[in-house]
């Protein structure tokens, strides 16, 4: 599932769970949307680690 949505179903279970003083759904959001961003920063550093990668290629390239 996306991202976007992960974080979204997450903040839903969270206010539905402080509003229906259900502790475990609340905790259950919390945790949907830590997973959420963590899978985020995960994406982000594969994306600039793939991009280190091709610029190194161009500079040896323009070297040889």
């Amino acid at each position: 599932m996306n991202t976007k949505r992960e974080k979204f179903a997450g903040t839903i279970k969270e206010k539905a769970g402080k509003i229906s003083g259900n502790e475990q759904l609340e905790l259950k959001g919390k945790i949907q949307i830590a997973k959420a961003k963590f899978n985020d920063k995960v994406s982000i550093k594969k994306n600039v680690n793939k991009l280190k990668e091709n610029v190194a290629g161009k500079i040896n390239d323009m070297s040889d």
